[in-house]
């Protein structure tokens, strides 16, 4: 374990800093899962635990949606309330797992920024209530926007998150694919590749605000997609490093980077983008499939618990078996067992900061 340590819980501000300087100081990377409802929550918190681990749990504004519930007719407020309840969700319970968990919002385009505004104003009301911001950071992806208003726009939001001990996330160039309604198929490959003087310009404008984060983009795709179909490249990532840190004469790595798009991708390159100062991987489309093949497998090997009640030939009871709690936990084992190779991949595994993990009640 590393010699800094921070208390087991959601961490925000001065803490979150010291968690993303261990990450890049020991050239390891924390996973950052999508979530959509208690139960994956409680499954990322659990692999955290597990595997030693801190982790980011973040939501995007369709996983918020469907956490508020999909008979919410106001979708706009089910947005903002669900990932109020889940943020509050985390707090209640993260300590109780022994690891440090950073809570994040996913892509928020141009037409999401006022979804942005109302957690800022729910989290303004919590700090006001506690001292800490209810969310350690929150994403804007304007990359699909003309780079000026993308940095202005940043710099006014950082400006509000700041006063708060808040961490701003933004994207220089654009992940392909589409997740929850942000992005497109339809990309020109050469947008796929963040320019290190767009970086360069993001630094100059966003450093002398507070802490922000950048996606950079080197080939990264949303979804799993056939090896060759896209190349990354994460020397982009190094040239951006360089152009920064020979600019304003700055330590190794100045930046603090994200790699989106994580699901699916060459482990070499994984590694490779570790040495570039990567604090933060996102994986959604992986946990998906490893909780959907679990749950599908499941029913596959118990397919009379799911269309009888009692088996219509010798009697059998089946209610140990279609009840929900059985199977949506062994969705939640397959998201376990999958973040448990993330670790591996990102090199966090054993390396939680979180002080006296040992009392993590879980096994």
């Amino acid at each position: 374990m590393s010699q800094s340590s921070l208390k087991p819980g959601v961490v925000t501000g001065a803490e979150y800093l010291t968690l993303v300087k261990a990450c890049k100081d020991g050239a390891y990377a924390l996973p950052a899962v999508n979530v959509i409802s208690s139960g994956t929550i409680n499954a990322v918190m659990e692999a955290a635990a597990k595997n030693k681990a801190d982790v980011i749990i973040q939501l995007s504004n369709g996983g918020a949606e469907f956490y508020a519930g999909k008979g919410m007719t106001d979708s706009f407020q089910a947005k903002v309330l669900g990932a109020v309840s889940a943020a509050r969700h985390v707090h209640l319970l993260a300590e109780q797992y022994g690891v440090c968990v950073v809570l994040h919002t996913d892509h928020a385009n141009k037409k999401l920024i006022p979804w942005i505004e109302a957690l800022l104003t729910h989290g303004e009301a919590f700090y006001k209530e506690t001292g800490r911001p209810l969310f350690t950071s929150h994403m804007i992806d304007l990359s699909e926007e003309d780079i000026d208003f993308n940095l202005s726009e940043c710099a006014r939001l950082l400006t509000r998150m700041a006063k708060i001990d808040m961490s701003i996330e933004i994207e220089l160039g654009v992940t392909g694919g589409e997740e929850d309604g942000v992005g497109s198929d339809e990309i020109d490959n050469d947008k796929l590749y963040t320019q290190p003087e767009d970086v360069l310009k993001a630094y100059d404008i966003l450093q002398p605000i507070g802490h922000f984060s950048v996606a950079a983009s080197f080939g990264n795709v949303h979804g799993v997609y056939s090896p060759g179909n896209v190349k990354l490249r994460p020397e982009i990532l190094k040239n951006s490093q360089g152009l920064v840190q020979k600019t304003h004469n700055t330590g190794n790595n100045p930046l603090d980077l994200v790699f989106h798009g994580g699901s699916g991708s060459e482990k070499d390159k994984i590694a490779e983008a570790l040495t570039y100062g990567v604090f933060k991987m996102n994986i959604d489309t992986d946990t998906q499939f490893a909780f959907a093949q679990s749950v599908g497998n499941f029913v596959e090997h118990n397919m009379k618990a799911f269309q009888f009640q009692i088996d219509p030939v010798d009697g059998t009871p089946y209610k140990k078996l279609y009840d929900p709690r059985k199977w949506l936990r062994v969705g939640e084992e397959g998201i376990i067992s999958r973040l448990t190779e993330a670790f591996a991949d990102l090199k966090s595994y054993g390396k939680t900061l979180a002080k006296d993990s040992a009392v993590s009640k879980v096994a």
